[in-house]
């Protein structure tokens, strides 16, 4: 029968309870003899005694130096070699008590067990072949295993925008992504923070989002866009603050960029992929450089954001009838979503409106039969949803991150489960409303199957059509600038 000494000197008794309180922890470089031994000695020490614990980890020679640093800083440990050995004090909450490396787990089984190791040089190296080999195949069989998930690809470009955190924890989730059952998440910031980037993908593996397969970063485009099934640009780095120089350079760099993000998003997506251009600046021109430099993929793939422009709209609207944002539906924007544009309410519903008519919840008015004031609406607020979200920025001392991904998840809710009501979202025309060809001006759409469709039945007044010229005009001079600036450095 194994004795246990009453004490020992060196490694404290646990305080007369019973070995089943202990776990020993022995951690080894997979190739190591001396953690091949050790190991093998645990295995005898766990037969003998039944209700004692020990738990292996192996770790990959190249891995260990890193792993070893990690453990024993956390712990405030000083080792240096494979293995490493602590014991773990169950009772005591699982405080970790350092026991040493390989000499000094000999020792201890020997001082307290009785039970030490005999085991050849030969027979050691054999072992710890064999454990690598093993270790190996464990991660080649789990990789086999991530290779047959297929997971949604979802980009996010400039992933350290403040929206992103408004974003992440609502786009990952069955609202937005009905269809779909596990989703890689790719953050990609060019400025190079990879500390950043780490902890923005700590924080978002911490959500424990049921969807979530991985999460990956990325501080170059070697990888960029590869697979992707949906693009979130959030690229914004104009600044009015900048003299000429400044802007000329900031428009050459935009340009470089959006015309490299189109060629890798043409060689390396997904050809059904959805991309959104979110930006305060040029961002119907952004999506228009995509689009000459993505010819092998659906022109209806590729949209800029209005929907924040429609729900700043729609607080407006809301304040003034006394009603919540969430009961106006259905408005329009035309034009330069970040330069000159129209809100249009021929579609606009209003719901639960205290006035002399009412119904049930699903019972709504026209915008324009309740809103009478007809100068007020040509131009305090168009005027007024100019300035909103400059207004946000400025009273918040922050851009208006928040608004911006809820319009991103609204919109991609929409393509992905469809949707009966109007959105506006900048996409190319193609001769819709006698528009030009070739330029990207917001419009009406709808989504159905997981498609884009522009809505065609739109009313278009002579005022209407003067100012949708007025906006197409606007766009081609600012795409032609731009090319100058980006070819010549003109401005």
């Amino acid at each position: 029968m194994i004795q246990r000494p009453a004490h020992h000197p060196r490694f404290p008794s646990n305080q007369g309870l019973p070995d089943r309180m202990a776990k020993l922890v022995l951690a080894g470089k997979a190739d190591c003899p001396h953690y091949a031994k050790a190991e093998l000695l645990s295995d005898r020490l766990q037969r003998s005694l039944p209700d004692f614990r020990i738990h292996k980890i192996s770790i990959l020679p190249h891995e260990w130096r890193k792993w070893l640093e990690a453990t024993c800083t956390r712990n405030g440990w000083k080792h240096e070699r494979s293995p490493l050995v602590w014991r773990e004090l169950v009772h005591q909450g699982g405080k970790g008590m350092l026991l040493g490396g390989f000499s000094d787990f000999v020792e201890h089984c020997q001082d307290y067990y009785s039970i030490t190791s005999d085991m050849l040089t030969d027979s050691m190296l054999a072992v710890a072949a064999e454990n690598l080999e093993t270790k190996m195949n464990i991660i080649a069989e789990e990789q086999r295993c991530l290779n047959r998930i297929e997971p949604l690809h979802i980009w996010i470009s400039s992933a350290l925008n403040p929206t992103c955190n408004f974003l992440i924890p609502n786009l990952l989730s069955a609202e937005v992504f009905p269809h779909v059952s596990t989703i890689s998440l790719h953050l990609l910031d060019l400025k190079g923070n990879e500390e950043g980037l780490r902890g923005l993908r700590m924080e978002t593996e911490d959500l424990a989002l049921p969807l979530l397969h991985q999460v990956s970063i990325h501080t170059d485009l070697d990888q960029a866009f590869q697979g992707a099934d949906v693009i979130l640009l959030l690229d914004e780095w104009w600044s009015d603050d900048g003299d000429g120089e400044e802007q000329k350079k900031n428009v050459k760099g935009m340009s470089d960029r959006y015309i490299e993000y189109g060629q890798l998003i043409d060689t390396r997506a997904n050809k059904e992929v959805k991309v959104i251009v979110s930006a305060d600046s040029f961002a119907n021109w952004r999506c228009s450089l995509l689009l000459e430099h993505a010819c092998s993929i659906d022109s209806h793939q590729f949209i800029t954001m209005a929907t924040q422009l429609e729900n700043e709209a729609k607080a407006i609207l809301a304040t003034k009838l006394k009603v919540r944002t969430s009961d106006i539906r259905n408005v329009i924007v035309w034009g330069n979503i970040s330069g000159s544009f129209y809100i249009d309410l021929q579609w606009t519903k209003v719901f639960n409106y205290d006035g002399a008519i009412k119904g049930p919840a699903f019972f709504s008015q026209p915008a324009l039969k309740l809103l009478h004031q007809r100068k007020w609406l040509e131009t305090d607020f168009q005027d007024m949803a100019r300035r909103r979200r400059a207004e946000a920025a400025s009273k918040s001392c922050r851009a208006a991150s928040m608004s911006a991904a809820d319009g991103i998840l609204a919109v991609l809710a929409a393509w992905n489960g469809g949707s009966d009501g109007v959105f506006s979202v900048g996409v190319l025309c193609q001769g819709e409303y006698n528009l030009p060809d070739g330029i990207v001006l917001s419009l009406p759409v709808n989504f159905t199957g997981g498609k884009l469709g522009v809505l065609s039945e739109a009313t278009i007044g002579d005022e209407l059509k003067e100012k949708l010229c007025f906006f197409a005009r606007e766009l081609m001079q600012e795409k032609e600038l731009g090319s100058e600036v980006a070819e010549h450095g003109l401005l």
